[in-house]
């Protein structure tokens, strides 16, 4: 799994196989690699299908027979539900202020629920989807950052699908859906392709918040790579217009250019905190019987707030260390954006939108296969016990 392979080089009389109409068919077929990460793709998706069959029936404790068919509907589904079936200016169908989210997944779930399946049914069609594309452009952008590595683009991508919170990338959550605009993008913008990595960081700017950061990310690397064009600079400005599009719609509707920033304060605390002050509030939530002691799944989940953050300044570390500019601003503009906040939380979910972690954990499996395997022995049993916490509806990121 993790030593070298030659599954992407051409075999024997590959490169002259027929031809139909003058045009190669080959080309249209998917490569060797993308089969495998597909392969990854799948089996992880039937993994945690069965996990949100079975995770609601042993752990039930009610007198009632549950539906199993809706744990899918968990914590931020029942908003990107709202949205997706109200839009913005309805009150709060949901519970919580819904500008908080970014139009771009709910859109794109109200158009698959016209096929008659129903907006849970549709988020899960999504991000099924996404995470397959965006698996596909991970593989290749891990490749074309290490070459010298056979294989490790698949790798990459098994090591992603079968991250701790990785049941965030099959529910209708907007990480899968991100990461397939936000991948792609970067690999444009590494091969210094300036247009079309702006365009799909605009697409990714219509999903989350993070989109700023992504844009921000992307100026780093456009200053600071010697691939820069001065004539695709104006590109650059593209990402900022569906943010501003957003901004200017929720004036109009409520009143303030910052609605989704209030929003956010409003329904999850995520007003301005200095970072040395929200990880003190972040430590005393992880403290037994400190923050909601009849909640131990919250005490859980904070603990492992404090375990990504760490993952993620080493990652940050790591990024300097090789000097990739434009990595590094993405990952400190995301971590220090959830660091400002009351307490640090949903930090273990953004980790999926750092490519560099698994691409960077993929080159550590390959030179020391021992730290793959170890990584998996770890990795699989927490991505079923967060599951199925998800699954059953315990607070799970």
């Amino acid at each position: 799994m993790f030593e070298r392979s030659a599954a992407d080089e051409p075999r024997p009389g590959q490169a002259r196989r027929a031809r139909v109409d003058g045009v190669g068919w080959q080309r249209w077929m998917p490569t060797a690699m993308t089969r495998e990460v597909l392969g990854w793709w799948l089996v992880t998706r039937i993994a945690l299908f069965v996990l949100s069959i079975s995770a609601p029936l042993l752990f039930n404790r009610g007198s009632d027979y549950p539906n199993v068919w809706k744990a899918w509907l968990q914590w931020d589904v029942w908003h990107l539900k709202a949205v997706a079936e109200f839009g913005y200016n309805h009150g709060e169908p949901s519970g919580a202020p819904l500008a908080a989210f970014f139009p771009g997944f709910p859109l794109l779930v109200r158009l698959v629920s016209y096929t008659g399946i129903g907006y849970v049914a549709a988020g899960i069609v999504v991000s099924a989807v996404a995470s397959a594309v965006a698996g596909v452009y991970l593989a290749r952008l891990a490749q074309y950052e290490f070459p010298e590595l056979k294989g490790l683009g698949p790798n990459a991508a098994m090591i992603w699908y079968c991250a701790p919170v990785g049941v965030f990338l099959a529910a209708g959550y907007t990480e899968a859906l991100f990461c397939a605009f936000a991948f792609p993008a970067w690999l444009a913008a590494r091969q210094g392709r300036w247009a079309r990595a702006a365009i799909f960081v605009a697409l990714a700017s219509t999903v989350r918040v993070s989109g700023l950061f992504l844009i921000f990310a992307l100026l780093v690397e456009f200053l600071t790579s010697k691939k820069r064009d001065w004539l695709s600079l104006p590109w650059l400005a593209l990402p900022a217009v569906p943010v501003l599009g957003f901004m200017a719609y929720l004036k109009q509707i409520h009143g303030s250019w910052f609605a989704w920033q209030e929003a956010q304060e409003k329904g999850w605390a995520r007003e301005f905190t200095w970072p040395w002050t929200s990880l003190v509030h972040t430590f005393e939530a992880a403290s037994k019987g400190h923050f909601a002691p009849d909640r131990s799944d919250w005490t859980w989940m904070f603990r492992a707030e404090l375990v990504a953050l760490f993952i993620g300044l080493v990652l940050l570390a790591w990024l300097f260390w090789r000097r990739s500019w434009g990595e590094a601003a993405w990952v400190a503009a995301t971590i220090g954006a959830f660091c400002t906040s009351f307490w640090i939380y949903s930090l273990t979910r953004a980790t999926l939108l750092m490519w560099p972690l698994w691409i960077g954990l993929a080159v550590l499996a390959r030179r020391r296969p021992w730290i793959g395997r170890l990584y998996l022995a770890v990795a699989i049993p927490l991505a079923a016990v967060w599951a199925a916490g998800f699954f059953t509806g315990r607070w799970s990121g």
